[in-house]
C-alpha cells in the first residue's frame, strides 16, 4: 500500500476519515483479547482481595479512558499525523530515528505475546503441553506460532481499515465468549464452597470469589496497584502518545470515549470472567493457575470454541499492534513501503512468538513498556497544548534546523533514568511511577525548551500556521457537507440472504448465551464443550456474509452520490 494510502507522512484527508463505528469495533475487538485470559489469570495469582480487584478495576480503567478521550484523541484530531511524523515535527530525525526503534521492538515483543496466546489455543488441537516457560520445549509449538504468526502479519499488511473491518465482525461473538466462560464455569466453584450452596445473591458471588478465586493473601499488593496497573497497561497507547496513529482517522475527538468499549467490557468484565474461568480450570485440573495457559484454561470452559476464542482473540490484539511496529519502523525512513515494512516486523515478532518469555512476564513487560513511552507522551503534550499558553513557539527545534531536538532527548533520556533508579532502588512500585515521571518530563522539557530556543518568534511559524488553520477549516466544511449529504443518502437495504444472514448471525449469539445459561443451571460443562462451536461458526459465516453485501453495498452508494454530484457541477458550469 502506498503512503497516500495510509497518510504515514502527512495529516490524513478529511474524505479518509471513519464514523464511530470503525473505532467502538476496534477498541471493543483489540482489548478482548487472547491476553485477558493471561492478565484475568495473573490477578487471581496475586492474591489480591475480591474487592480491591473490583474498585480497582473500575478506577483504573476510568482513569485510562479519560485519557485516551481527553488527551490522546483531541491530539490526534487536531493534527491527522501519526505518532512518528508528529514526533518528528517536534523533536526532529534524529530523535524519531531512536525512539523509533525502541518503540517498534517493544510493539513487536508486545504483539509476539499476542500470537503466543493464539498459539497456546492452536498447540491443544495436536496434544502440545502448555507452554509456561521462557523458552519453547517442543519444536511442534514453534511449528504452530510460525503458523499463527504468518496468518496475523498477512491481515497486519492489510491496513487500518481492514484491521478495523475484522474486529467489528469478532468483537460481539468474543465479547459474549467470556461470559459463556464465567458463567458455564462458576458452578464448579460453588460446587467447592462448604458455604455457599448456590449464588441468589451479589453477596453469594462475593463468597465465593473471597474463597476461591480473588483470595486475600495479605500481601503487598492491593486496590492502588490493581487501579494503577489498569490505568497504565495500555499507556504506551494513550499516554505515550501511540493511538495518534489510530485516533488520526477520527472524524471526532468524542470518539475516544469509544475506548471505554474496550475498558470496561475487554479490561473490567473480560478480566473478572478470565479470572473466574483460570481459578475453576485449576480446580477441575488440580494444578496452580500459574501452569496454565490461555488455552487450557479456555478450552476447559467453552471447549473447541474456547480454543478459536484464544484463536481470534490473540488475532484481535497483535494486527493493530503489528501494524503500530510497522509503522514505526518505516518512520526510519519514509520511502520504504509500509506493507513490506509490515512483512518484516511480522517476521521477526512471530519469531519473537516461539519465545513464550514475554507471556509468562506480560504485567511487569506492559509496566515497562508504558513508562518508557509515557516520557515522550508528556513532551507531545507540552509542546502541542503548553507551549501557546506559556507563550513559546511550537516546533521551535525544526525552525531553529536541529536534527535532533535536544530538550526532548535529554528530558526523555533524563526521565527513564529516573524510572530505572526509582523501580531498583525499591523507592516506589513501577505502576505509581507515571504522574512523578509525567510531571518531571513536562518541567524539564518547557524548562529547557525556554533556553534552546522555544521563546523565540520565527516568521516561518506563522506561514505554517496560517497552512495549518486553512486545512482545518477545510476539513470542518468538508465534515458539515457530508453530514448534510448524508441525511438525504439512502439508507442501505440488504437484499433477503443478506438480511436473513444478518438475523441468523444475531439469534447464533443468543443461542450461545441460552446454553451457557442452560449449563449454569444444571452444572453442565460437557454440553457447552460439544456444543458450543455450532452456533459459533454459524455466527461467523452469516455475520461475514452480512457485513460483505452491506459494505459492498454502501460504497456503490457513495460511488453513485459522487457521480450525481459530479453530473450537477457541469450542470451548474
Amino acid at each position: 500500500m502506498s503512503n497516500a494510502a495510509e497518510f504515514e507522512t502527512e495529516p490524513v484527508s478529511a474524505d479518509k476519515l471513519q464514523s464511530g463505528k470503525t473505532f467502538a469495533a476496534s477498541y471493543a475487538g483489540e482489548h478482548v483479547a487472547g491476553t485477558e485470559f493471561v492478565i484475568g489469570a495473573l490477578f487471581v495469582a496475586w492474591g489480591v482481595g475480591t474487592g480491591d480487584i473490583l474498585w480497582g478495576l473500575l478506577l483504573g480503567n476510568l482513569l485510562a479512558v479519560l485519557t485516551w478521550a481527553l488527551v490522546t484523541a483531541p491530539i490526534a484530531t487536531d493534527t491527522r499525523l501519526t505518532l512518528y511524523a508528529y514526533l518528528e515535527k517536534i523533536a526532529g530525525p534524529g530523535t524519531i530515528k531512536l525512539y523509533s526503534i525502541i518503540n517498534g521492538v517493544l510493539f513487536c515483543i508486545l504483539a509476539g505475546a499476542m500470537i503466543t496466546v493464539s498459539a497456546s489455543a492452536v498447540k491443544i488441537i495436536f496434544g502440545i503441553a502448555p507452554q509456561t516457560t521462557w523458552y519453547p520445549t517442543d519444536i511442534s509449538f514453534i511449528l504452530v506460532a510460525l503458523a499463527v504468526g504468518a496468518v496475523v502479519v498477512l491481515m497486519a499488511m492489510k491496513g487500518f481499515k481492514k484491521l478495523a473491518a475484522f474486529a467489528e465482525i469478532c468483537a460481539p461473538w468474543m465479547i459474549l465468549m467470556f461470559i459463556v466462560g464465567a458463567l458455564v464455569l462458576m458452578p464448579t466453584l460453588v460446587d467447592a464452597s462448604s458455604s455457599v450452596a448456590s449464588i441468589s445473591s451479589f453477596s453469594d458471588f462475593l463468597t465465593v470469589a473471597d474463597q476461591y478465586i480473588w483470595v486475600d493473601t495479605g500481601g503487598d499488593i492491593g486496590f492502588w496497584h490493581v487501579a494503577a496497573f489498569a490505568w497504565i497497561c495500555n499507556l504506551a497507547m494513550h499516554g505515550g502518545m501511540g493511538d495518534l496513529t489510530i485516533f488520526r482517522f477520527a472524524k471526532s475527538a468524542k470518539y475516544g470515549y469509544y475506548s471505554a468499549l474496550g475498558m470496561f467490557i475487554g479490561h473490567y468484565v473480560a478480566w473478572i470472567c478470565a479470572g473466574i474461568m483460570g481459578a475453576a480450570a485449576a480446580l477441575l485440573l488440580k494444578a496452580s493457575i500459574t501452569e496454565l495457559d490461555a488455552g487450557v484454561v479456555a478450552f476447559q470452559a467453552l471447549g473447541s470454541a474456547g480454543i478459536l476464542a484464544v484463536i481470534i482473540a490473540g488475532w484481535t490484539t497483535s494486527n493493530p499492534t503489528i501494524y503500530r511496529a510497522g509503522l514505526a519502523f518505516q518512520s526510519l525512513n519514509y520511502k520504504w513501503d509500509r506493507t513490506k515494512v509490515t512483512m518484516v516486523v511480522g517476521i521477526i515478532t512471530t519469531i519473537i512468538a516461539c519465545f513464550p518469555f514475554v507471556f509468562t512476564q506480560l504485567l511487569g513487560f506492559l509496566g515497562i513498556m508504558g513508562l518508557m513511552m509515557a516520557p515522550v507522551g508528556a513532551i507531545i503534550v507540552a509542546e502541542h497544548w503548553l507551549f501557546p499558553k506559556l507563550g513559546f513557539t511550537r516546533y521551535w527545534s525544526k525552525y531553529k534546523g536541529n536534527n535532533t531536538n535536544i530538550a526532548a532527548m535529554i528530558t526523555w533520556l533524563l526521565s527513564l533514568v529516573i524510572s530505572y533508579y526509582l523501580v531498583v532502588a525499591d523507592v516506589m512500585h513501577m505502576f505509581f511511577i507515571l504522574l512523578p515521571i509525567w510531571i518531571f518530563a513536562t518541567v524539564a522539557y518547557c524548562s529547557l525548551a525556554s533556553v534552546l530556543g522555544a521563546k523565540e518568534v520565527y516568521a516561518q511559524a506563522e506561514k505554517d500556521e496560517s497552512l495549518e488553520l486553512a486545512r482545518k477549516e477545510a476539513e470542518k466544511q468538508y465534515l458539515q457537507d457530508a453530514k448534510l449529504s448524508e441525511t438525504k443518502q439512502q439508507k442501505v437495504v440488504l437484499p433477503f440472504l443478506a438480511n436473513l444472514a444478518q438475523k441468523i448471525s444475531i439469534l447464533s449469539l443468543v443461542a450461545c448465551f441460552v446454553m451457557a445459561i442452560i449449563a449454569y443451571v444444571n452444572h453442565d460443562i460437557e454440553t457447552i464443550r460439544t456444543w458450543l462451536i455450532v452456533p459459533t461458526l454459524i455466527y461467523f459465516v452469516t455475520a461475514t456474509y452480512a457485513y460483505i453485501v452491506k459494505q459492498e453495498l454502501a460504497e456503490g452508494l457513495v460511488i453513485e452520490d459522487e457521480t450525481s454530484l459530479a453530473g450537477s457541477e457541469n450542470l451548474t458550469e
